[in-house]
């Protein structure tokens, strides 16, 4: 029976749809389950904004459908009427076992492992990961990340070329490091942390080493003397290391104080406390938070004719 009318537009928009190499992936990605458009450019190996267009163009088609889950957007295969049938029966004309299909897979089954075993990714880890690709992209040493609250952070670390280091805050966090060092095979190694501070003394101790970049992700509760960690991070740091400090704005807010700081005045001041210079500072803002980024050096070792920057 040939197919006219409004159906023979319906097809043709199918078609031109699905006549693309990324646009079939996507699909076959979407027929597993419900993925965000962060999640499918990871696989895909594509950036956000292009997986988005593709996106749409599958979504006007009604060959893909939005689902929302709290703040974040999914994307599943259309199921039902012609559309579905349509969308089914194109992939399984699709090789399943071709290499580029199975990678895909394999990349799919490690977001679904990140997410139960680690932090969600976000833009703001992303954001992070750029900062420290653009101001630490190689260290000549060992590496130590404070905090596991960002996995990009975890993998930055892991792939600056060092030994890496973990300092996790809870037994869970540890396990996740773990989880995310297997399967990514990253040199990476996780540790709890002693106590309830992000870095103590006995960590210090324990760590046995003093490392070429030292990241802090959060100084550790509001409740806290954020001046003893950083003294801490420096005793950490070997001859001409960096430290680079990520910390929310609203933690840095000294409003109970009877002088009240601007979160940038105080970070500077508080690293000056602890024996540090400020090589650079810049906010980053995204998925709702405000993070004061830093990156500072120990204050008998500044490099001639740097000048920090706010």
């Amino acid at each position: 029976m040939p197919v006219t009318g409004s159906r023979h537009e319906e097809l043709l928009s199918w078609l031109r749809a699905t006549a693309e190499p990324t646009r079939l992936r996507l699909l076959m990605l979407c027929s597993r389950r419900e993925l965000s458009v962060c999640d499918l450019a990871q696989v895909v190996g594509q950036s956000e904004p292009r997986v988005s267009r593709h996106l749409k163009i599958l979504g006007e088609a009604g060959l893909v459908e939005r689902v929302r889950h709290g703040q974040w957007v999914h994307y599943g295969l259309n199921r039902t009427g012609p559309a579905g049938a349509f969308v089914q029966g194109l992939l399984g004309q699709l090789d399943r076992l071709d290499p580029l299909l199975c990678r895909d897979r394999e990349r799919a089954l490690r977001v679904d492992g990140l997410r139960a075993g680690a932090p969600a990714a976000s833009r703001l880890g992303r954001e992070l990961r750029s900062f420290v690709e653009s101001v630490a992209p190689v260290a000549e040493g060992a590496v130590l990340l404070v905090g596991a609250d960002h996995p990009e952070l975890i993998e930055t670390a892991a792939a600056m070329g060092g030994e890496c280091t973990v300092l996790a805050h809870s037994r869970r966090s540890s396990q996740a490091v773990r989880a995310v060092a297997e399967r990514e095979g990253l040199r990476c190694r996780a540790l709890l942390a002693s106590g309830a501070d992000a870095l103590g003394p006995r960590d210090l101790a324990r760590l046995g080493r003093q490392f070429a970049v030292v990241l802090l992700d959060r100084l550790g509760r509001p409740d806290e003397a954020p001046g003893a960690l950083l003294a801490l991070a420096r005793r950490a740091l070997s001859s001409g290391g960096r430290l680079l400090v990520f910390e929310r704005y609203e933690a840095l807010e000294s409003a109970h104080q009877r002088v009240v700081e601007h979160p940038l005045a105080r970070l500077r001041r508080l690293l000056g406390e602890a024996g540090l210079t400020c090589e650079r500072m810049s906010p980053i803002e995204a998925d709702g938070q405000h993070v004061l980024a830093a990156v500072a050096v120990p204050s008998a070792e500044r490099p001639r004719g740097t000048a920090s920057a706010a």
